[in-house]
């Protein structure tokens, strides 16, 4: 059997009640009655959306600096020459 005790740390928190019974009204089924897996399943949710979010704003960023328009220009014209040349 694995030992998870030693992956797992303990937080106390305090949630209002009508947070905890929406949420367990709205979770899947079988996480309503496993509050542990429910905020784990929540806050795995959350970091994989924040990432997302992240890497969306970064990209958007990168769209719109100068320099890094004119490396893609430049790389652009290269490969359609590059296409073009029969190979």
């Amino acid at each position: 059997m694995k030992n998870t005790a030693k992956n797992t740390i303990r937080r106390s928190i305090a949630l209002p009640n009508d947070l905890v019974e929406e949420l367990r009204t709205i979770a899947p089924p079988e996480l309503r009655d496993n509050f542990n897996r429910l905020v784990t399943f929540i806050l795995v949710d959350f970091t994989r959306r924040q990432k997302k979010y992240q890497f969306e704003t970064a990209m958007a960023e990168m769209a719109n600096d100068p320099a890094i328009r004119e490396i893609c220009s430049v790389l652009s014209e290269e490969f359609t020459r590059a296409e073009n040349d029969g190979l």
